[in-house]
């Protein structure tokens, strides 16, 4: 019986010692990755300051995506209208849209989210006010007969981008406002239905119909998430294909892309409005299941046009195959579903503004980069939305990563709070 004991005495402080060293925070040593709260007790608690798996995955795809980029543009000098530019010109504005985003992402990091939700609807008034102004001559800068860029010197700022996000926190403010009534249409769906449908006249007056489906589609999420009755939710869905069905009726150039969808080798689409989406599905063929190797496409020489911003997920299926792009499916997949699993947590804490927030932006990704993928494999009609963290463009590299700031945020708050913190 005593040598049983003494060996369950030596276990149990053996065990002991494992268990202090698997959790420090018992015996907190700051570290590099890790922030110290005050526990209401007064004890100090250790917490790990973000989500290293989510911050990983997200530096994959911009690193991957930065990558592709110089890859996809490289050949675009050999094109008159590129003539001036040098090979590396797309590449060295893609850098500094990175170090742009990343420097306002770790400024908006520090944000607590109770400023968010305090300055949600003055956000959202800039963002309207930012698209009106984009439409002003001499202010807004055109390509491509679209008006949606403001020129900042260092770079062209496109207002819906930003509109996207402010959307995701006023869309979360307001339900957290209207939670009381959230089961009358007139006085909880009505309201936030107008302020989208004015959102959305501005952007198709640029035009810019797939930035305006996103925000649609984030606002109908955060009401189906704030527990809105389901059969809104159903009608409101409903309004919106009826909207979208007349934008497609009344607009000729809007029907030729359907048209072109549906048959994008015939003779009088393949050279016109199917010519983008025929190329896209020619490289994304040739890549076949291993691809052609990195660096190795044709269909960027100048065949495929703008391949560094809305296709290039087809010059990653050229040179990396079938196994690139299931790759680049697998990690949006997993990046929205951790998104989503920190809202819920958020909400499970009782915090249902931070939890709205986090499953807006983890709508506005997952749907984002669902459509961009349909478009370059052909399931869905040729719309102008980039590849999140990845396209070629200022303004979706500098929103999308301060959005993901936010997202970090509400992780660190909601393991603040597990821990004994506060926030």
């Amino acid at each position: 019986m005593s040598l049983a004991q003494t060996m369950g005495d030596r276990f149990s402080s053996l065990f002991s010692r494992a268990r202090r060293a698997a959790h420090p925070s018992a015996e907190p040593v700051p570290t590099p990755w890790e922030r110290t709260l005050p526990r209401q007790d007064g004890r100090v608690a250790g917490l790990a300051a973000f989500d290293q798996s989510l911050v990983w995955v997200v530096l994959a795809l911009l690193t991957w995506g930065l990558v592709m980029v110089y890859s996809a543009s490289i050949a675009l000098p050999d094109n008159p209208k590129f003539a001036a530019y040098a090979g590396t010109h797309f590449l060295l504005r893609h850098l500094l849209s990175l170090v742009l985003g990343f420097a306002v992402a770790l400024l908006a990091y520090q944000v607590p989210m109770r400023r968010w939700e305090e300055a949600a609807p003055w956000i959202f008034i800039l963002a309207l006010l930012l698209l009106v102004a984009v439409l002003i001559p001499h202010v807004g800068r055109g390509v491509n007969g679209a008006r949606r860029w403001i020129s900042l010197g260092v770079m062209n700022f496109q207002p819906s981008e930003f509109a996207k996000l402010a959307t995701v926190l006023y869309a979360s403010d307001y339900m957290v406002r209207k939670m009381a009534v959230k089961e009358r249409f007139f006085r909880a769906v009505l309201p936030m239905g107008a302020a989208v449908g004015i959102v959305g006249i501005l952007l198709l007056a640029e035009p810019d119909m797939g930035a305006f489906m996103v925000i649609a589609m984030i606002a109908m999420g955060i009401l189906f998430l704030g527990g809105v009755n389901a059969r809104m939710f159903f009608l409101i869905g409903a309004v919106l294909l009826v909207a979208f069905g007349l934008m497609i009726g009344l607009s000729e150039w809007r029907r030729e892309r359907i048209f072109a969808y549906l048959d994008p080798w015939n003779e009088k689409h393949a050279l016109g409005k199917g010519y983008q989406l025929s190329h896209a599905l020619i490289a994304i063929g040739r890549g076949e299941v291993f691809g052609v190797g990195l660096g190795g496409s044709v269909e960027k020489l100048n065949w495929l046009p703008e391949a560094h911003t809305d296709f290039l997920l087809a010059v990653i299926g050229e040179e990396f195959g079938l196994v690139g792009v299931l790759s680049l499916i697998v990690l949006f997949f997993w990046l929205t579903r951790r998104i989503m699993q920190i809202g819920r947590q958020a909400i499970a804490l009782d915090r249902v503004f931070s939890g709205l927030v986090a499953q807006g932006i983890g709508i506005w990704i997952g749907f984002q980069a669902f459509i961009n993928m349909g478009v370059n494999l052909g399931a869905l009609p040729t719309k102008g939305l980039t590849l999140p963290f990845m396209s070629y463009g200022g303004s979706a590299i500098l929103m999308g990563l301060v959005s993901m700031a936010i997202v970090l945020r509400v992780d660190f708050e909601n393991r603040a709070l597990m821990r004994g913190g506060r926030v």
